[in-house]
């Protein structure tokens, strides 16, 4: 591990809007803010958001500036892209934002049932190798279901045409209610300011050409079925991602 990231790693450790918890930490048991994230971490009654797989947790700290009457957690396991943002969110003064480092695999051990509101997945690494890695599988899904209030609403936003492709299908597949579908974010009806949110690398990308894509859902109580279908392969190389054509 290089000098950088331990120093981030040993300042990031006295930041109060910061939980650490890696599922190897968790020895089999529920975390212990499980059920109580909003009054012991905000001091509140509000409703808690989601954002997984938050990366530098740009998407976390801009949604937290635009509704202070909301909480929003960014969870990674990745501490040292984390650190941007909960440094950012420590600079601007934002009580409604928070972090929490851990293996979004094990999300149902931190929170009880109901007690998210929804959950915005911006950008994740699409896997295109491994199904149950992708966070939009049904492996993911029946543990977002687990802790999402009924009617609770999935947000994905991606680049990747294969990540859309596949997550679309599952959807369809599984008859979920479907809120917003386009191919083209922004040069859709459904661009609004929260939409407009943009991170370093989906600028990057909107400058490449490659077009943003968009799909927000409802989930029901049945179980969920994977697709049965080949999806065609990204052919670009995606920024900090190894080839997606492998």
């Amino acid at each position: 591990m290089s000098k950088n990231k331990l120093a981030k790693f040993a300042e990031m450790e006295h930041f109060q809007n910061v939980i650490q918890a890696p599922l190897r930490q968790l020895n089999n048991e529920d975390f212990y803010l499980k059920g109580c994230w909003a009054d012991k971490v905000f001091g509140n009654s509000h409703p808690v958001i989601l954002e997984l797989g938050c990366g530098k947790g740009e998407y976390t700290v801009q949604l937290a500036e635009k509704y202070p009457v909301l909480n929003f957690i960014g969870v990674d396991i990745k501490g040292a892209r984390m650190f941007t943002g909960a440094k950012q969110a420590i600079a601007k003064n934002l009580k409604n934002a928070a972090f929490l480092r851990t293996n979004i695999e094990a999300i149902d051990r931190f929170f009880t049932p109901g007690e998210v509101t929804e959950i915005w997945l911006t950008f994740p690494d699409p896997q295109m190798k491994k199904t149950s890695r992708r966070l939009t599988s049904s492996f993911f899904l029946e543990r977002y279901r687990r802790i999402l209030q009924p009617g609770g609403i999935i947000h994905l936003k991606t680049d990747s045409n294969f990540q859309f492709s596949y997550t679309r299908e599952l959807v369809h597949l599984n008859q979920f209610e479907i809120i917003a579908e386009t191919q083209d974010l922004y040069d859709s009806e459904y661009l609004n300011d929260l939409l407009q949110i943009k991170t370093f690398y989906e600028k990057q990308w909107l400058d490449r050409g490659i077009k943003i894509k968009y799909l927000a859902f409802r989930l029901h109580n049945e179980e969920i079925k994977e697709p049965e279908v080949k999806i065609e392969r990204d052919e670009y190389r995606s920024f900090g991602r190894s080839a997606r054509d492998l």
